[in-house]
Parts: structure tokens; sequence; C-alpha cells
């Protein structure tokens, strides 16, 4: 795999980072604050944010902004990291819905956000990624190289999602048991996008935690999804 791939696949597997802005109130520092984010389809960060909040008054001042990223918090130097840098922009409300969708999938605690009329989503598009994967693996890449590839997943996600979840509960079970090497109670997948797909597992005492599967090589429509699917749900039963 190369490194954009790895840079993609490593920003699929996160939801959270530190996100910086310009200060409107201090100029010329940077103000830092934590982001939750879950990425559309062509992998830009979507975040929910208040009109209010410190770093939306930034962004309306000046949307340039940076996104880190990172896996773990035990060893931050070795582990795996990466850095967006792009502009913030508001998405029009009129074309949020399948993204609110999506959103609440990821983190159904921010349900609430959306009877507050301040509230509205922000795309981070890039321009630039530094992506550092471990000792000798960093670069600076455009990021047009980073980019998921064109992909009819969103369209079509929600329909995949209904299906396995009400007709392949135990192919999730599976994979569960096959590549992340547990066996949960409970699985649901919650989305899907080119690269692989993401599901939701628990047990009796309601422990949750979200689970990252990966394609080998990534889909683009119903067709090479489904061959995909297939192929792990064979390897996760031979």
């Amino acid at each position: 795999m190369n490194l954009a791939n790895e840079a993609r696949q490593f920003l699929r597997s996160t939801r959270s980072g530190i996100l910086s802005t310009h200060s409107a109130k201090h100029a010329g520092y940077p103000f830092g604050s934590v982001a939750p984010f879950v990425l559309d389809h062509a992998g830009n960060p979507i975040i929910l944010i208040s009109n209010i909040a410190e770093h939306t008054k930034n962004i309306t001042a000046n949307p340039k902004v940076s996104l880190l990223v990172f896996a773990g918090a035990e060893d931050l130097q070795a582990n795996a990291r990466l850095t967006l840098l792009g502009e913030a922009m508001l998405i029009d409300k009129s074309a949020d819905k399948d993204l609110r969708t999506r959103y609440l999938r990821y983190l159904p605690q921010a349900a609430t956000y959306f009877d507050m009329h301040d509230f509205a989503f922000y795309r981070i598009q890039a321009t630039y990624v530094r992506y550092i994967g471990g000792f000798g693996k960093m670069s600076w890449m455009e990021a047009d190289n980073v980019a998921a590839p064109a992909n009819q997943l969103a369209e079509i996600e929600s329909d995949i999602l209904d299906h396995m979840n009400a007709d392949h509960a135990d192919s999730l079970l599976a994979y569960c048991k096959h590549f992340h090497g547990i066996q949960p109670q409970q699985a649901e997948m919650i989305g899907i996008d080119c690269d692989g797909f993401d599901v939701r597992v628990g047990d009796a005492a309601d422990a949750v935690q979200i689970l990252r599967f990966t394609f080998e090589n990534p889909v683009t429509d119903a067709a090479s999804a489904r061959l995909a699917l297939v192929e792990m749900a064979k390897t996760s039963r031979a």
C-alpha cells in the first residue's frame, strides 16, 4: 500500500481530533479545540459546531484550519498521526439530510444538538496533508492524492446497511471474530465507503465500540461492494 492510501485508510479509522483555527479574539494566535467528526464519502471530515462556539467565530473570520488526528494516547510520538490543512466550509442545511443520518449513526450522542438552531455542519476541504505512519514513513502530500476514488457508495449506503443488518447479521459476527478476534453478542454495520466499512458491536454489559474493516481493493458500486463482502464472509468462515 502506498503512503497516500495508507494515510486515507488511517483517516478512515479515526473520529476525533484537534481542530486549530485562527483566533479572532487574539490576532496572530492559533486556537485549538477538540473536534469529533465523521468523514463523507470523498474522505472529507464533517464537523458539527455551534455558531456561538469560539472556533466557529474564528472560522467565520478566516476559514483556513488545521485538523490533527492521531491513534492511541500511550505513545503519541511513535503512533501514526495525520494533519489536514484546508478550509472549513459551511454546508447548506438543504443538503445536510444524508449527512445528518450518517453523522448520527457514528455519533448518536449528538442527536440533541439538532434540536438547537445554532448548530451547523462544516466540511473541511483539505489542500495539504502531512502523514506520519511511523519511523521513516512520513510525507507532505497534495490532498487530491489522498482523496477517495470516485464511487457510488453515498447513493447506495443506506440500502447496503439495511440489507446487511437485516439479512446478514451472522456474517457481521463472523467478520468480528475472524478479523478482530472478538465475539460480540450484537453487531450492526453503521457505515460503508470505498475503502471498507464500520461495525458497532456490544455485549450483555452494553460495552460498545466501533470496529473498522478494510477492503483489499477499493469498491465503487453495489456490485463490487457485494463481491468484497461475500469474499470476506467466505474468508471468515474458512
